[in-house]
């Protein structure tokens, strides 16, 4: 490469750093006068690069929008923390369409230095995970793309959605906000023709398009908050309501927000957060046999108050412990 042609992809490397850069900083950076700065950009525009020229006493060049994605310059650090991200968003099933991000990636690889590639693979061979990877549905990238857009803008938008049991629907949402949790991408906000909030999964959206007008959000909790509440109360085959003894924190460190409600009878003005006290936890499930070893691992005094099958099912787990520890 020679060097006017290194010094241009330099200059567009500075560039999409972000910002405005001056001509004296970047001839600086080039080693060049600013003649030849003005000269490799307008070698950047004949490439179709869209460099803006930015006028006033701290004007200077930057990066503006364009038509098409330009070449793009990463250091070392950039790519290695790019090609990371990918391997981890999708395992943790938070990317767009699988293909995508895997010819993302392949590209990414395939102009590696080799010194760089061969530490990147050194380090996906040392790499290890606490969980299995999981098979996610994931999201259409438009739609997510303009679920965002209506967010930001609060404009309701217009989606065909398929829900767990199959069943299609068209429906008009006022989206407050976009989550991901557990390896899933949802979107949580009003159903205009249910009347209700609601949460949806963005990968059983088939099309969604933007409407005119505008809606306000609500006060109150955020997105993710309403995410993990909706989970708690979703409708399931059995209703458990416990009382604990401990602190939110001791009983939110097992029953998370997504599995359980708290209910505290304490003015929030009056409330010690570290006191210990008797707290109302209720929940839903589908099946119970896994809520005995967490209430034992709770290690705090319990009651429950329904249903009796959760009693059992807890005196049973006692007795197997108790027979276990009086054997030699």
């Amino acid at each position: 490469m020679s060097r006017p042609t290194g010094r241009v992809l330099t200059l567009l490397e500075l560039l999409q750093s972000g910002g405005t850069r001056t001509v004296a900083e970047l001839a600086d950076r080039l080693g060049v006068e600013g003649r030849t700065v003005r000269r490799y950009v307008d070698q950047l525009i004949e490439l179709d690069v869209p460099v803006e020229s930015v006028r006033g006493r701290y004007g200077g060049y930057r990066l503006a929008p364009g038509y098409r994605l330009p070449p793009l310059m990463l250091g070392d650090d950039e790519a290695l923390a790019v090609l990371l991200g990918l391997v981890a968003g999708r395992r943790a099933g938070l990317t767009t369409e699988l293909t995508a991000s895997e010819t993302a990636a392949a590209k990414i690889r395939r102009v590696l230095p080799r010194h760089l590639a061969r530490r990147l693979d050194t380090l996906l061979e040392a790499l290890a995970f606490t969980d299995r990877p999981g098979e996610f549905d994931t999201p259409d990238a438009g739609v997510l793309l303009t679920v965002a857009d209506a967010v930001r803008h609060r404009r309701p938008v217009s989606i065909r959605y398929t829900d767990r049991d199959g069943r299609r629907s068209e429906r008009i949402l006022h989206a407050y906000g976009i989550v991901a949790h557990a390896g899933r991408w949802y979107v949580t906000g009003r159903d205009a023709s249910a009347g209700a909030d609601r949460t949806f999964r963005l990968d059983r959206i088939a099309d969604a398009r933007t409407l005119p007008g505008s809606f306000e959000a609500p006060e109150g909790p955020g997105p993710a908050e309403r995410v993990l509440s909706g989970f708690a109360t979703a409708g399931y085959r059995h209703e458990v309501t416990l009382r604990i003894h401990g602190t939110p924190e001791q009983i939110r460190a097992r029953l998370p927000a997504a599995v359980a409600t708290l209910e505290e009878h304490e003015p929030a003005a009056d409330r010690d957060p570290a006191a210990e006290r008797w707290l109302r936890v209720e929940l839903r499930a589908e099946r119970l046999d896994w809520l005995p070893p967490v209430l034992a691992a709770l290690d705090r005094p319990f009651v429950v108050e329904r249903p009796g099958q959760l009693r059992d099912l807890v005196a049973a787990l006692a007795d197997r412990l108790a027979s276990c520890a009086r054997r030699t």
